[in-house]
Formats: C-alpha cells, structure tokens, sequence
C-alpha cells in the first residue's frame, strides 16, 4: 500500500518538471523580442552611419554585440536548461545541432552564464569608457567607478563559481 503511495507521489514529482516548459518558451519568446531590437538598432545604425561620429558608430556596434551576446545567452539556457531539468532534445542527427548540446550540465551552465555576464558587462564597460567626456565631471567619475566595480563584482562571482565548482568535483563523494 505505502509503496503504491510512494510511487504515485514519485511519478508526479518527476512528471512536475514540465512546468518548467513553459518558462523556456517564453525565452525563446524573450529572443524574438531581442531580434526585433537587434533590428531596429541595426536598421538607425545604418541609415545614419555616414552622419555620426565613429565613437557613435562605435557604440550602436557594441549595442549590436551586446544584444547578440544575450541572444546566445537565451539560448544556450534554453537548450542546456531545457535538457538539464525537463526532457531530451532530439535531434541528435540534424547536421546543425550544436556540439555542445547535451554535454552542459548544472554546473558547465551556471559557469557559462556568469562568463556572458562577464562579457556583457565588459561591454557596457567598454561603451562607457568610449563615452566618456574630454572634461568629466564628479558624476561621471563617481558612475564611472561604480560600473567598474559591478564589473569586477561580476568577474570575481565567475572565479568563485569556477573554484567552487572545481572544490566540488575534486571532493570524493561518500
């Protein structure tokens, strides 16, 4: 009896995992709504480009590299996210599946996740030290230093995570 229980309750808590579904639906949702950014910054880029200055030029490229950065964030937690916690992809014989399909786990992810954050920090780091003023002000200065220390915030979380995860496989489990 209490093991019919327990099976019954065990079924339905793995079959649970399809809720998940839905939530990496509305990302692939979330990419549709980057690409239409993506366009839009692409289409005023180069309608304008002879007009604006190549600092100008400069940034709507990072915009561009910014956008495609968490595109491809999106959807490599979309396929490693969906694999990891709800089901199998299969396409294992489709000519363009990426190799790294289906070989990310929990922790390959999360270690892949804080590296575009690191990237797309450096970015953003990176436009605002293209933007920067010939003559700045206290404000500037004062944002300025803050942008870079969220950065570094970002690039030590990814060295924790990595030594973490490294502290992790080397332990022996028991």
């Amino acid at each position: 009896m209490y093991q019919k229980i327990e099976r019954g309750l065990e079924k339905y808590i793995f079959n649970s995992r399809w809720l998940l579904a839905p939530f990496f639906l509305g990302l692939v949702i979330s990419i549709i709504l980057l690409l239409i950014k993506f366009v839009q910054e692409l289409v005023h880029l180069t309608a304008h480009v002879v007009s604006m200055s190549e600092t100008d030029v400069v940034i709507g490229v990072l915009a561009l590299i910014d956008l495609t950065l968490i595109g491809s964030l999106l959807l490599m937690i979309i396929f490693s996210g969906y694999e990891i916690f709800v089901s199998k992809i299969d396409v294992e014989d489709h000519i363009d599946r990426p190799s790294w399909m289906g070989k990310v786990d929990f922790s390959g992810l999360k270690l892949k996740v804080i590296g575009a954050i690191v990237a797309i920090s450096a970015i953003h780091l990176l436009k605002t030290f293209v933007e920067i003023p010939d003559e700045p002000t206290p404000a500037n200065v004062d944002m300025f230093m803050w942008k870079v220390v969220i950065h570094m915030t970002f690039v030590l979380s990814g060295v924790f995570f990595a030594l973490m995860d490294k502290i992790a496989s080397d332990t022996p489990s028991h």
